[in-house]
């Protein structure tokens, strides 16, 4: 299991941020991010029940358009952001002869019945099998995004395979986290205990047998962990993300978090600015917010405080202990509550789209 721990929540809200100021900003010290996701657009094709993307997605009109990108790009590259990467899809041959480095795909399954289910779009799971061997024809780098959860991990001992047939160089065998589209399907994703334990043993046993061959990277899911992550190596200290219309967050889900305002791209300030001086990325920059028992908790500059999003999304504060730390008071009932799910055989998938969401019609076929 996961070995990590959970820092979390400011007396007061202002409080955290005025220690900030008080030593100019924090940024300083942690100096330019290391990455960048530039999310071009929230119109994928597919309905993924387990998306990132925020449940309020960014429709086109509300979109950056190329010139803006192209002006977000040439302030990331003068900060000095080591790299950028895009989700979305363009044609392989151009984005190969214009730099691009390496590609991940995401697979849902290792055959058609389960992978085209999950994602909602007949014939999608061939397609991706199709832009993989592209990427290996570009001599690309390719990373295998396997995301896992109870209805494919019977999968699991295929797609490591599957894989090594399509000359991954890297498997990501990455549990659903919940949240945005997969904390309202929590119920019908959640695996049980055994599946995990199972899981963690068939990756132990492809990291040793493929080494040399795929590298494989795992993750499992917050709600069995036993410490809670280091959610983007510490909220505004390596990473963040740029949304479709261009707001600068901290993390992916960062907007969940009610109450936390988020500096456009398009407003008078420069990225620069935004990372160092923003409010929202100051907000739980750092150790000098945090509670206890994270304040004084020997992993809190291991871990930073794990999820903020975690943390309102299952307590209703972000300033909370991340409920993945055996220290919160919350880590049993969230422990509980995952084994109710994963019991409850609840299979119906609600897809992910403008509308809303769509409950998936019939039974709902898993494993």
């Amino acid at each position: 299991m996961s070995e990590i721990l959970a820092n979390s929540k400011p007396a007061d809200p202002g409080d955290g941020l005025a220690a900030l100021e008080a030593r100019r900003s924090t940024a300083e010290s942690f100096g330019i991010p290391l990455a960048v996701l530039a999310e071009l657009t929230h119109r994928c094709p597919l309905q993924c029940p387990y998306c990132s993307n925020p449940v309020e997605l960014d429709r086109a009109g509300s979109e950056l358009s190329t010139e803006e990108w192209k002006k977000v790009l040439s302030e990331l590259a003068e900060i000095g952001v080591l790299q950028i990467h895009f989700s979305g899809r363009e044609k392989l041959s151009a984005l190969a002869d214009a730099g691009l480095c390496h590609v991940q795909i995401s697979f849902q399954g290792n055959e058609p019945s389960v992978a085209d289910r999950v994602a909602g779009l007949k014939q999608s799971h061939q397609k991706k099998l199709e832009a993989a061997r592209w990427t290996r024809e570009v001599d690309l780098p390719l990373t295998v995004n396997a995301v896992m959860h109870r209805q494919n991990l019977h999968q699991l001992s295929d797609i490591i395979q599957m894989a090594v047939d399509l000359d991954a160089d890297r498997l990501e065998v990455a549990n659903v986290q919940y949240y945005g589209w997969a904390l309202k399907n929590r119920a019908a994703l959640m695996p049980t205990l055994a599946q995990i334990e199972e899981t963690s043993r068939i990756v132990e046993e492809a990291q040793t047998r493929l080494k040399g061959i795929l590298a494989i990277d795992y993750v499992v899911p917050d709600y069995y962990a036993l410490r809670p992550k280091k959610c983007m190596g510490g909220w505004g200290r390596q990473f963040f993300n740029i949304s479709p219309a261009g707001k600068v967050l901290p993390c992916h889900a960062a907007e969940s978090i009610t109450g936390l305002q988020f500096e456009s791209v398009r407003s008078n300030h420069s990225i620069a600015w935004i990372w160092q001086n923003s409010e929202a990325f100051n907000r739980y920059r750092g150790t000098a917010w945090m509670p206890e028992p994270c304040k004084s908790c020997e992993f809190r500059e291991i871990d930073f405080g794990g999820c903020r999003c975690q943390a309102f999304a299952l307590t209703g504060d972000a300033g909370n202990t991340d409920p993945a730390c055996t220290l919160s008071p919350k880590y049993e009932e969230i422990f509980r509550q995952a084994e109710c799910e994963a019991a409850a055989d609840n299979n119906r998938f609600i897809y992910r789209n403008f509308a809303g969401g769509t409950l998936e019609t019939g039974g709902g076929d898993g494993a």
